[in-house]
């Protein structure tokens, strides 16, 4: 059992007024999984705090009052201080619950600072409970040595999942006057006290986790320390059989179905998901390179950090040389970020958007309506390296994206350093500061225990006044409601009462769906598309309907409840959007059907020889049947093959029948020579005699 200390501290003008609580003897207590001392603890702070508690401000870094003035916000938006220390330092990750708290790890033993705290870092909880529009309650909801600088939380209901390599956890909330239970999720991961490990969860409209780690975290094992198997047969491990480096998986809520969705990241820091399960993220270069990137996760696509086939960096071998641009020329820079992700190789998944040097982190896709117009249904990110918070404005393009980019609040203050960004229940954003004069390479310059910094601001419209959307989940209607919320701790509730509610909901469910906001219809087709006996017949509707994000979705919820998808397919085969075709071959994936090599075919004609994104899903739509799905392409083109478009599909076809067809473009006198290396790059991803006898008859 736990012993259990309550302790409540009144910060009065003179020094702390300490009272006993009837919870039990202010004596701590052991964490019988392991994890040291726990005590739950609530701080009540009077209106306004003493200055002298306040961390003085240095040379560069400002106090918490003074930094509100330091920032430089988007028209329309105002930032407010909603926390700040003493009530807690350095917040690493943060999430808000359903009811608005704010719940944070913090990072005081950050690596070469492990005995900073020696009962070891916190996760707290942060509540306005006044409706005063700032933190005026802290509760310590666990300490201990085990989530020393944790890099995620994740709060589902009752449930907390923390991730702290090489382990994550799932503790279940007993309640203010109790410790939490902890146990096991997963284990095994690499990259200890690494920013590149182990990263936050997030919970998908599908009803499914969402989560990454970086280039250290190299492999996964479950709670008995067994190394997972994905739902491919692949064992999780970055030795390139076939996964490399940084991951994105999906699993359901227990842990099972384990997917790889993408890989070959060196840093991706966090990830999240729209309502219609499109996945996005950053990724960090090598430092130095200007080469920060944005990234569409494209399902089971390969994003390029190494050689696919030889784990090399981008500065060795012939990667080091290809191709070449004037040195010192803009030219010559942008082809060295392409060289660093590798995007001149056959197989590799195009960016969405470089934003030059830095070191991102927290993400979001804000579905809100709080916010000005050109932020809605954008992505809002973290970038600590340059001071600043800032949306990406999306437009399709082809069978992918492009991005703009929208400053939403930066700091004149260089130890401004914002670690993670959240939506609350009322549409605002809490950014969470992780305060420091530096960032990144594994360095923490305000690292005194007992001065420590850290910060949360509140960003809302000029005038807006924090608000608790009512919560009612007692009938269908009402949960309904929740799950048009902005924030996803309220919609992760919604989503399992109406799941559990199942045809008891589709009356409401329905309503949502015939309504007018895309991204509404699409939560309500998540849900719709698992009842038993009718979810077919829904995603049949979704297929046909005149948004092609609607269509998307049908596609990935037939394939979430394992329906046929070939009749999709086949409907969907000639669609108008590109994107929706995309979505096409990538449901083909690994295909056992008959008429999956028709299909591809199909699609692959219509690839128009300009578009990156869709002739990488053509790449990864055929894995596993790249000979029966080449054949069938050319039996339909026969001597047309030789356009621009099919020049394409054979560069980066893995078919042994696609090689003669690569000879013949090389030996083209029409082939300019500036084009002959990218040509001879695509011979590096085949083996075999065929490559052999190949090779061979370039040289009659």
């Amino acid at each position: 059992m736990h012993a259990v200390s309550v302790v409540v501290y009144d910060i009065a003008g003179k020094g702390y007024t300490r009272f006993r609580s009837k919870a039990g003897p202010d004596n701590g207590g052991t964490d019988q999984n392991g994890g040291g001392t726990t005590s739950v603890q609530f701080l009540v702070f009077t209106e306004p705090p003493p200055a002298r508690l306040l961390k003085p401000g240095g040379a560069t870094g400002l106090s918490p009052a003074d930094s509100v003035g330091a920032l430089t916000m988007a028209d329309g938006l105002t930032a407010t201080l909603w926390a700040s220390e003493p009530m807690f330092c350095n917040p690493t990750d943060i999430d808000i619950d359903a009811q608005g708290r704010v719940w944070v790890d913090e990072g005081l033993n950050y690596r070469q600072w492990q005995h900073n705290r020696p009962a070891g870092d916190r996760i707290v909880v942060l509540d306005d409970s006044t409706g005063g529009g700032k933190a005026d309650r802290i509760r310590v909801f666990y300490q201990g040595t085990d989530v020393n600088a944790a890099l995620g939380i994740c709060v589902l209901g009752d449930q907390v999942i923390v991730s702290d390599s090489p382990n994550v956890f799932r503790f279940t909330d007993n309640g203010p006057d109790k410790p939490p239970t902890k146990e096991l999720m997963f284990t095994g991961i690499s990259g200890v006290q690494h920013d590149h490990g182990m990263h936050t969860f997030v919970f998908g409209p599908d009803g499914k986790l969402y989560f990454n780690f970086g280039n250290a975290g190299e492999h996964i094992k479950d709670k008995d320390g067994k190394p997972i198997i994905d739902v491919d047969g692949n064992e999780v491990n970055n030795t390139g059989h076939p996964y490399r480096q940084g991951m994105v998986f999906r699993c359901n809520p227990d842990g099972s179905e384990f997917e790889v969705l993408a890989h070959n990241f060196r840093n991706n820091y966090e990830v999240n998901v729209d309502s219609f399960g499109t996945i996005w993220q950053s990724d960090n270069d090598d430092d130095g390179n200007r080469g920060t990137r944005i990234n569409y996760v494209m399902e089971h696509g390969n994003f390029g950090y190494t050689d696919e086939m030889t784990g090399a960096g981008w500065g060795q071998g012939k990667m080091a040389k290809y191709p070449n641009a004037a040195p010192g020329s803009d030219e010559n820079w942008l082809d060295r970020i392409a060289r660093h992700w590798h995007q001149y190789d056959p197989g590799v998944v195009p960016n969405l958007l470089n934003t030059g040097a830095g070191s991102p982190t927290g993400i979001l896709v804000y579905e809100g309506d709080l916010l000005p117009a050109i932020f809605r249904n954008q992505l809002i990110h973290c970038e600590p390296g340059s001071n600043v918070v800032r949306a990406y404005t999306l437009t399709n393009d082809g069978a992918g994206y492009k991005a703009g980019i929208v400053n939403i609040m930066k700091s004149k203050d260089s130890w401004f350093r914002p670690s993670d960004v959240c939506v609350a229940p009322d549409g605002s954003l809490i950014v969470a500061d992780w305060f420091d004069p530096g960032v990144g390479g594994h360095q923490m310059g305000d690292n005194d225990p007992n001065t420590a910094g850290g910060r949360l601001y509140r960003v809302a419209p000029t005038g807006s006044t924090a608000v608790a959307p009512k919560l009612d989940l007692s009938s269908a209607a009402g949960a309904t409601a929740a799950l048009a919320s902005p924030n996803l701790a309220t919609r992760y509730l919604a989503w399992t009462k109406l799941h559990e509610l199942g045809a008891q909901a589709e009356g409401e469910l329905v309503k949502m769906w015939k309504g007018s906001n895309p991204r509404m219809r699409a939560r309500a087709l998540w849900l719709l598309s698992k009842l038993p006996e009718k979810g077919a017949a829904y995603i049949a509707e979704a297929a046909r309907d005149a948004d092609s994000d609607i269509r998307i979705t049908a596609l990935r919820a037939a394939s979430e409840i394992k329906l046929d998808i070939i009749p999709l397919v086949k409907d969907l085969v000639k669609d108008p959007s590109p994107q929706v075709r995309r979505e096409c071959a990538l449901r083909l994936r690994h295909s056992a059907s008959m008429e999956a090599a028709g299909l591809w075919s199909e699609l692959a004609i219509g690839h128009d020889g300009k578009d990156r994104w869709y002739l990488e899903a053509l790449g990864i739509g055929a894995d596993k049947n790249e000979d029966a799905f080449f054949s069938a392409w050319l039996a339909k083109v026969g001597d047309a093959w030789d356009t621009p478009a099919g020049r394409d599909i054979v560069w980066r076809s893995r078919s042994n029948k696609a090689l003669p067809y690569l000879v013949k473009i090389l030996k083209d006198a029409k082939t300019p020579s500036s084009e002959q290396q990218h040509y001879m790059r695509s011979f590096d991803f085949h083996s075999g005699p065929a490559k052999e006898e190949a090779l061979k008859s370039l040289l009659e």
